[in-house]
């Protein structure tokens, strides 16, 4: 606004005996004002304000000041949201009576206008008198669950209000068209966006987001224990990428004592073992003899110790037997330290911080399975060219706050980071480095201020054949290898054994198998590091790799491995895609225009996003079953995008390389890069929203 208008604004301010009056009367003699951006009228109101400032005597009070506050309130409601609050305090509606303020707000909710009433309400902070459940509920059928979250933001009891309603709906014997038939001829009414799966979702953002303990949702965590449970048995039976061991301390601790999650544990045993096996598992878990099946039952009575030390046994045989398939750590068992006390870790100290030193970093945390929360560091490992210390951090955070010396981790792991003279090797390092920030809140601004530091994850996309499946059909090991594990096996000739990597983390004493697997990972990256320093020629990368690996990077890239860790991923993988025979090869470019694909109905983020970049998308409804994508990509040359277990049957079920499994772990717009990217599609300007009403 220019200063000349500026000026004739607060004269004709001064020339009016009532200036509230006069603004009321000019803005409902107006409609310029209800558009967004800065209007005239806008530009009147703001300067009021600031003139009101200077002017204390102004303001009305009394009888004049209820009927422009009655004026003003009529015409909030469809005002842009840059007027609201500059209005709100020139008519100072926070002094004005609560029961008409409610009740004009409950006017505009039976009118319908929802979104408007709840962002009224918001502004004069009416939430503690209106029912939540009836406020939010046609905005999650709007999907306006930003609004909700906002409804609720400065309310705890009404942020636990909400939860415990919607866990209610998320009842797997709760209708929820109960809660959808009232609202039937609802504007803007999204029923793909109300259903348990986004229910679910919605109930874990807002558990984090307030910091509310889960157990106020039982439907919802319980839901997520058996998805799990179901995820738990895939990795051990059908991926067989689980020790025994570690497997059955998590299925142990996943159904806990809740009957009805002990229930769907016997089925999965019966499923997938005979009723000696579940018998035994049952067992393990503490499962009610009363819940068991008599088959079951009857074999729990028969098992003695010396049959659990046979299985036990042949089991451990088998394990050993596929040792030789994988990484082997290549120094001595000694030489790998496991420190829980200070007096240890300073000697390790003394041993890292050389100028010159080159240390593999990696850690280890418990899964969370979804649950909330961020992960807590559980395990930091260091390794130097002839050993491996495993720092147990949550007892040497413990020592060191009841000596009062809580800064004394933060200040070692800040020496290590940012001194340029020792260079630090990770793999996702930007994932471990969050989850140590979640650990220790004095690390927030390490990330700054580190140097030396080389993510051996850049290394995925510049070394030559590097391929994201690979079958070991001489060794017998048939397996999609991805991540740290693939780089293994392609620079040093076999694959990391993973099997423990979903373990407890938390546990004490750790078993021997986690020890090896945590000494390995952070070791294997001194080799790499070393051969691709010997010879990057030979795989693909300049004769410079300093100047491709080390340095400060700004832009630190996602890690892979916080997902393999934290979240636990869809059992397919990222990036389980059909075989290639020319994996090295990109299909050749491609517009939006000329890739249709169909969205399995997990995905239908990632469908609308598709469809404003031009895409051609269809989506499968919530109801409809994963097999009719395979359906539509038959009868209309689809690639089909799903994730997770459907990605194994429908591969199946179309030609090479038309599905394609989308890490559902990943928002909507880094699935769609990833999208585009695979199938070369290019976008161009002119693309955008060209397929949008």
């Amino acid at each position: 606004v220019s200063r000349q208008l500026k000026e004739e604004i607060r004269r004709g301010f001064a020339r009016l005996e009532d200036p509230l009056a006069g603004l009321l009367a000019m803005l409902e003699s107006s409609s310029d004002w209800k558009g967004k951006g800065h209007s005239l009228g806008y530009c009147i109101t703001m300067e009021l304000q600031l003139w009101i400032k200077g002017h204390p005597a102004v303001p009305q009070s009394g009888t004049k000041l209820k009927k422009l506050q009655a004026g003003v309130l009529g015409m909030l409601s469809q005002c842009p949201t840059n007027l609201l609050d500059p209005l709100i305090s020139i008519y100072q509606l926070h002094t004005a009576d609560r029961n008409y303020l409610l009740e004009h707000v409950s006017h505009l909710y039976l009118q319908g206008n929802y979104k408007e009433a709840a962002i009224l309400s918001i502004k004069l902070k009416l939430q503690p008198d209106q029912d939540v459940e009836k406020m939010c509920t046609p905005l999650l059928l709007q999907d306006k669950a930003n609004l909700v979250e906002d409804y609720v933001a400065e309310y705890p009891e009404l942020q636990r209000k909400l939860l415990q309603t919607l866990d209610t709906w998320c009842d797997p014997s709760f209708n929820i068209r109960d809660i959808t038939r009232p609202y039937q001829g609802l504007s803007r009414y999204k029923p793909e966006k109300f259903n348990r799966r986004v229910l679910s979702k919605l109930v874990f953002r807002l558990l984090e987001r307030f910091n509310v303990d889960p157990a106020l949702c039982p439907n919802v965590i319980n839901q997520r224990h058996l998805r799990t449970l179901n995820y738990l048995f895939y990795k051990r039976f059908v991926e067989k990428t689980m020790t025994e061991e570690n497997w059955g301390d998590h299925i142990q601790s996943t159904a806990g004592e809740i009957r009805w999650l002990q229930g769907h544990l016997v089925q999965l045993l019966l499923r997938h073992c005979d009723a000696r096996g579940a018998a035994r598992w049952a067992r393990h878990c503490q499962v009610p003899p009363e819940m068991l099946p008599q088959a079951v039952a009857e074999e729990l009575q028969k098992l003695h110790i010396q049959d659990r030390v046979e299985e036990v046994t042949k089991a451990d045989n088998y394990e050993s037997s596929k040792k030789k398939d994988y990484y082997q750590l290549p120094i001595p068992r000694d030489n790998i330290h496991f420190l829980q006390t200070w007096e240890e870790t300073l000697q390790c100290w003394e041993k890292v911080l050389q100028p010159g030193q080159v240390v593999g970093v990696d850690m280890e945390w418990k899964p969370s399975f979804g649950i909330v929360g961020k992960p807590r560091v559980a395990l930091l490992q260091l390794a130097l060219k002839d050993e491996v210390f495993l720092l147990d951090l949550p007892r040497l955070l413990e020592q060191a706050e009841a000596e009062g010396e809580k800064e004394k981790l933060p200040h070692f792991i800040q020496m290590l980071y940012s001194d340029a003279a020792i260079t630090k090797l990770g793999y996702g390092m930007s994932g471990d480095l969050s989850s140590l920030v979640a650990t220790c809140s004095a690390l927030k601004d390490m990330e700054k201020q580190m140097q030396g530091v080389v993510d051996l994850l850049a290394v995925d996309k510049q070394v030559d054949g590097l391929s994201t499946e690979h079958n070991h059909e001489e060794t017998g090991v048939r397996q999609l290898e991805k991540g740290l594990s693939l780089l293994v096996q392609h620079v040093l000739g076999k694959p990391l054994d993973k099997r423990e990597q979903l373990s407890n983390w938390e546990k004490r004493p750790l078993r021997e198998e986690q020890i090896l697997y945590a000494a390995s990972d952070a070791f294997c990256l001194l080799e790499i590091y070393e051969r691709l320093c010997k010879d990057p020629e030979s795989f693909g990368l300049g004769s410079d790799l300093t100047e491709i690996l080390v340095g400060k990077q700004s832009k630190k890239p996602r890690a892979k491995k916080q997902l393999n860790k934290q979240e636990a991923p869809s059992p397919s993988g990222q990036e389980c895609q059909g075989p290639r025979t020319e994996p090295s090869r990109p299909p050749a470019p491609i517009s939006p225009q000329q890739f249709s694909v169909v969205c399995d109905n997990m995905l239908q983020g990632l469908g609308h996003y598709l469809r404003c970049l031009g895409v051609d998308v269809r989506l499968l409804d919530n109801e409809d079953d994963h097999r009719k994508a395979a359906e539509i990509a038959r009868q209309e040359g689809r690639v089909i995008l799903t994730s997770g277990l459907p990605y194994q049957t429908l591969r199946s079920q179309v030609g090479e390389g038309r599905c394609f499994s989308v890490n559902c772990s990943e928002k909507a717009k880094e699935q769609a890069l990833q999208v585009l990217k695979h199938f070369n599609v290019q976008v161009s300007l002119s693309d955008i929203f060209s397929r949008c009403q």
